[in-house]
């Protein structure tokens, strides 16, 4: 049946491409564009019909056509003013992906003629993906709110691309992550959230291709609700089939979502969704001596408008897809500050407000990364009690600590009780927290205790790009050694560093991979090696360190007195006080003991109920004896493999550089 255009038949109802029992009906938001059409291309990439919508009604352009069902490739064609220097891109001859697309033929690719100014006449469909039409097949799923107990940040190609359990063509997508292996690895360590970053369809940085180097993040997405055909070669079901699985063994799958900016860039860009149906909707801009000019508050050329009812509405819908359709269980918000901008942060935006009180995503789990490049864009601990938030402070800090910072021991004492500073207020818990060592954008664990600096080449940028503050140290050495007092120190450290992590109150956060003593030789913005420099090796994992990890979740989960979800105070019921501080001597630590510029030595005494549990950090190259607390206590966990520590007679022999845990075997009354 040839299609056809059923005159005024279109309905603005729903956006994007509907399927109706007489065809497709295509629905597009624009403010300035004078036409858009419809353009039909068939499996040779040939583009066999077009058609303009000829429904125009608040804003929103529709049409019915007939002959069209599910599987029809297309894409999107926009008329109106080219004016660049006020925000207007329009060019039919640039092929369009519509904004709600949920599955595109192809991935991305960058070519300077997906830029050139309406002048040239080019028609660029021959380099744009097309949309596919697809049928809403799956159960509708309700997300359950759980609190989670362990975050893990995965990047899905880097995860399974060396794989041993990974059949070939798996690798690097998100079938791959079905593989039984995979699974029971994640359960092992204990995690039950896993957290992966951007699936949604993303374009390379436009300096990359003649690197040689490839987008292996995805923070830089073009089609919000489409997943990259790289991750998911047979559709969006391979998705809904891996969070279902995950669901089963325990374990929720949230996004990392990035709907702060797209891959359009700059006005000198390429013209691939949004910039071309209608900039100035979707795009915040700033009038400069007479010209708009594109706000670039994320560092990467445009800043999404979330304060437009229209990209609210896109962002809305986007988010409520990935749950109902695609079962995933919630969000981290990458640069969430973004989406409550008008210019400035405010808390009570209305795209935050939004997020909050629809009926199933304030069911989700939510995480924001409360900043943003942009002026003012620092906002940690402002984002309410629906969201968790990233605590860069706690990573600092703890790093600070265990680098041997001086005047750090209050400061180590106050993230490992969930940072009540930033977090103790309108109702919020510790577990609004979410504390991270390391995560993607930075040194993996090994690479913080083995390298002082970054070491970045393979970017192609001179070492300018990534962050220079790390907060590192390497032992000794800078990078990979064959010294094994050297190497076994850093083993030492990361060890610590992680049992660290786990006693600490607030949501802890592993990277991939650091579980394994994972290294990225020293590149802390890797974002463009998608190669071995970002693959995890698992041939040469650390299994001491993935079974202490294990371990060290397992402590966690048994002793409610790490995890108990208030601020503590130092008071407590009936004469038993929540947390006592105490000095390697024995006594509580007073004024003068936290002042110390160089403490290095703190016991951390915390009860809950029945559980009474002791936690000592040592930071000094040598033993320590510390006298306990009368009662008869044992050792719960040691970070240190290499000495054990001791009890004898009230002391405990701290080894260097480690966290011993005690539990009291007998309640003292």
């Amino acid at each position: 049946m040839k299609p056809m255009l059923v005159p005024n038949g279109g309905s603005i109802a729903q956006l994007g491409a509907t399927i109706t029992a007489q065809g497709v009906n295509f629905a597009v938001y624009s403010e300035t564009a004078t036409a858009i059409w419809v353009s039909i291309f068939d499996e040779q990439d040939h583009e066999t019909d077009r058609f303009e919508l000829d429904v125009h009604q608040d804003h929103i352009r529709a049409g019915l056509i007939s002959g069209l069902g599910a599987g029809t490739r297309y894409g999107l064609r926009a008329d109106g003013e080219y004016n660049p220097d006020q925000g207007l891109f329009f060019d039919p001859m640039k092929l369009l992906v519509d904004p709600y697309a949920k599955r595109l033929d192809r991935t991305f690719v960058r070519s300077p003629r997906l830029r050139l100014d309406r002048s040239e006449a080019v028609d660029t469909a021959p380099l744009i993906p097309k949309a596919i039409v697809g049928e809403m097949g799956n159960e509708s799923i309700l997300p359950r709110k759980k609190a989670p107990g362990l975050f893990y940040e995965m990047n899905v190609r880097g995860y399974t691309m060396r794989h041993p359990s990974v059949q070939g063509p798996l690798r690097g997508t998100l079938a791959g992550l079905t593989t039984q292996r995979v699974i029971d690895h994640l359960k092992y360590i204990g995690v039950d959230t896993l957290q992966l970053m951007p699936t949604a369809a993303w374009i390379d940085e436009g300096h990359l291709p003649v690197l040689g180097l490839t987008n292996a993040w995805g923070y830089n997405p073009v089609a919000y609700s489409a997943i990259d055909p790289r991750l998911a070669p047979r559709g969006p079901q391979e998705l809904r089939n891996m969070t279902d699985l995950y669901r089963k063994n325990g374990i929720s799958v949230i996004l990392d979502v990035v709907y702060n900016h797209t891959g359009e860039s700059d006005a000198n860009g390429p013209m691939l969704s949004l910039m071309g149906l209608d900039a100035k909707t979707y795009y915040r801009f700033v009038e400069v001596d007479g010209k708009q000019h594109l706000v670039n508050d994320t560092g990467t050329g445009n800043t999404l408008r979330c304060d437009h009812p229209a990209t609210q509405r896109l962002v809305i819908e986007s988010l409520r897809y990935w749950v109902e359709e695609m079962g995933v269980s919630g969000f981290r918000f990458d640069l969430a500050t973004v989406l409550a901008r008008d210019p400035g942060f405010n808390p009570e935006a209305e795209m935050l407000e939004k997020i909050k009180a629809d009926p199933v995503l304030s069911q989700c789990i939510l995480i924001a990364e409360p900043w943003d490049p942009g002026p003012g864009g620092y906002a940690l601990g402002q984002f309410g009690k629906e969201f968790k938030e990233h605590n860069d402070t706690y990573r600092d800090e703890v790093r600070a600590f265990w680098r041997g910072e001086d005047g750090k021991i209050g400061a180590l004492a106050g993230k490992v009780t969930g940072s009540a500073e930033i977090f103790d207020s309108a109702g919020r818990k510790p577990s609004h927290g979410v504390n991270m060592l390391a995560v993607h954008d930075g040194f993996t664990l090994r690479d913080l205790v083995s390298y002082s600096e970054k070491h970045n080449e393979a970017n192609g940028e001179e070492n300018r790009d990534g962050h220079s503050h790390n907060a590192s140290w390497n032992c000794g050495v800078e990078g990979e050694t064959e010294d094994e007092a050297i190497n076994a120190a850093r083993k030492r450290d990361v060890r610590a560093l992680l049992a660290t992590l786990f006693v600490s109150r607030g949501v802890p956060l592993l990277q991939q991979g650091d579980e394994m003593y994972r290294t990225q030789m020293g590149n802390n913005n890797a974002y463009a090696q998608d190669n071995e420099i970002t693959w995890l090796d698992w041939e040469s994992g650390d299994g001491e360190l993935v079974d202490f990890v294990a371990a060290m979740t397992r402590f966690r989960k048994d002793h409610p007195a790490l995890t108990h979800d208030h601020f503590l105070t130092g008071h407590g019921k009936n004469g038993v006080r929540d947390v006592v501080w105490l000095h390697p001597d024995g006594r509580e630590m007073n004024d003068e003991d936290w002042s110390a510029s160089g403490a290095s030595v703190l016991g951390m005494h915390l009860r809950h109920k029945d559980d009474d549990v002791l936690v000592w950090f040592n930071r000094r190259t040598e033993p320590v004896v510390a006298r306990l607390p009368e009662g008869d206590w044992a050792i719960g966990i040691e970070s240190d493999n290499t000495a054990q520590a001791s009890l004898a007679e009230g002391t405990a022999t701290l080894t260097p550089r480690s966290v011993l845990a005690l539990v009291r075997a007998s309640q003292q009354e």
